[in-house]
């Protein structure tokens, strides 16, 4: 699903990546896309806390009601993948070529709806998450593949300048 999505809003989201000749610039592009990756983390965290406040617990560092448990999990699990995504969008900014560069700013916005989905189908039942979670790792895993050809295979000789 996640390959027809970013290829549907590709061919038809009338918009272009704007001209970046130089590493520094493509960076800094995908440094402003990123923020936009953190809405669903920065939410989770309004949530997270209000449910706490919220909570009928007597103890403030007692266990953790299930409310109170999806909200925390969801919130280190986002932080974790967003670090890991951040990290490959970077790389991957180096790598793509300028008629690619719409990619950025789409995988950012399948990055930011996969964790709501996520934290919709965690809150429902523990057994719908895999949705969520797949449609926010295997984009990381594809990244993270193109990443490794593209240092190890298209420019080895680049590797480490």
């Amino acid at each position: 699903l996640c390959p027809c999505l970013i290829y549907g809003a590709y061919v038809f989201l009338p918009f272009d990546a704007p001209l970046l000749p130089t590493v520094s610039a493509r960076l800094v592009y995908t440094l402003r896309c990123a923020a936009f990756a953190t809405f669903p983390v920065v939410l989770g965290m309004i949530v997270s806390g209000i449910s706490r406040l919220c909570s009928s617990a007597l103890e403030p560092f007692g266990e953790l009601q299930r409310e109170v448990e999806i909200h925390r999990t969801y919130v280190s699990q986002s932080i974790q993948l967003f670090i890991l995504y951040f990290f490959n969008m970077a790389v991957l900014a180096t790598y793509l070529p300028q008629e690619l560069l719409k990619l950025i700013p789409l995988l950012t916005g399948l990055f930011a709806i996969s964790r709501l989905i996520f934290w919709l189908s965690y809150a429902i039942s523990r057994s719908f998450r895999a949705f969520g979670f797949s449609m926010t790792f295997l984009p990381l895993l594809a990244m993270l593949l193109w990443n490794l050809y593209g240092m190890f295979v298209l420019e080895p000789e680049n590797l480490l300048s």
